[in-house]
């Protein structure tokens, strides 16, 4: 870990890497990080002990240059950047719909670069990022991007190709689940139950659940089926979701999503 590393960019997602990787065994002597704000510059020195630096100064002092920031500020980034990055740094965006060749037509022929798209719970290590490799990255560069985004969670790798569906799917993935435990607090309400105790409820189902998902091995299906007895209550709720075609809401929704995503990597970002 002794490679200079610098975040560009540190808002929620770019302070929780920063955070991660401290955590995980990086020096913040290591690590730089860029802001807009003095103030939110003094806030990181004091939090985490590291040295905010401008954008042209992390270029040139860092092996790693980690860019998230977000899609529309990407291409006024690179403009800034290209002077000061040769080709033996690392570059890793970790902003939504920016293709690897995008970047790498900003910057110096043969410049190694990694995408990364992670999703929100690696606020608490609880993150999925996926990454892929543009033209010109190795699996050395794929193994250090792991690295580094493993400390705030885990990490799978993909073809670019297959970058907007993992957009849709788990960048955007922990929204849907936000959104179906409003809908079900609300629900609670309606049901006679106060808000906070309708809130536990469902917080902890909806944990219990994942766990189940994650360490019994069983397939959904079969996890649904064993809390759905004949004539009970699951199958009246079950065949209500399928009456009001959420299956089919979901489907679409990803696919919207996964649109806007190419939309972004087209560079349309209205």
């Amino acid at each position: 870990m002794p490679q200079p590393v610098a975040v560009l960019g540190t808002g929620k997602i770019g302070e929780a890497l920063l955070s991660g990787m401290i955590r995980a065994g990086w020096a913040p002597a290591d690590l730089l990080v860029t802001t807009r704000r003095s103030e939110r510059a003094e806030e990181l020195r004091t939090r985490y002990g590291v040295d905010p630096v401008s954008n042209a100064e992390a270029a040139k002092q860092a092996d790693t240059l980690i860019l998230a920031v977000k899609p529309q500020d990407m291409g006024r980034l690179l403009e800034e950047l290209a002077p000061h990055i040769t080709s033996d740094r690392l570059v890793i965006s970790a902003a939504a719909g920016i293709t690897t060749s995008f970047i790498e037509e900003h910057l110096a022929e043969g410049t190694p670069v990694v995408r990364v798209m992670p999703n929100t719970p690696v606020l608490v290590d609880e993150g999925m990022s996926v990454i892929s490799a543009g033209s010109q990255a190795t699996a050395a560069h794929l193994a250090h991007a792991e690295e580094i985004f493993g400390a705030v969670g885990k990490t799978l790798r993909v073809p670019e190709t297959q970058q907007d569906a993992c957009t849709a799917l788990s960048g955007s993935g922990p929204a849907y689940f936000f959104y179906l435990v409003e809908a079900m607090t609300d629900a609670g309400i309606l049901l006679g139950l106060p808000r906070d105790k309708a809130h536990d409820l469902i917080v902890q189902a909806a944990i219990g659940a994942a766990v189940m998902l994650r360490d019994s091995g069983e397939h959904p299906v079969k996890l649904r089926e064993n809390v759905t007895s004949p004539a009970g209550t699951t199958i009246n709720a079950i065949r209500e979701l399928e009456n009001h075609g959420v299956r089919a809401a979901l489907i679409a929704a990803l696919e919207a999503a996964r649109d806007r995503s190419r939309e972004l990597a087209s560079g349309n970002n209205s």
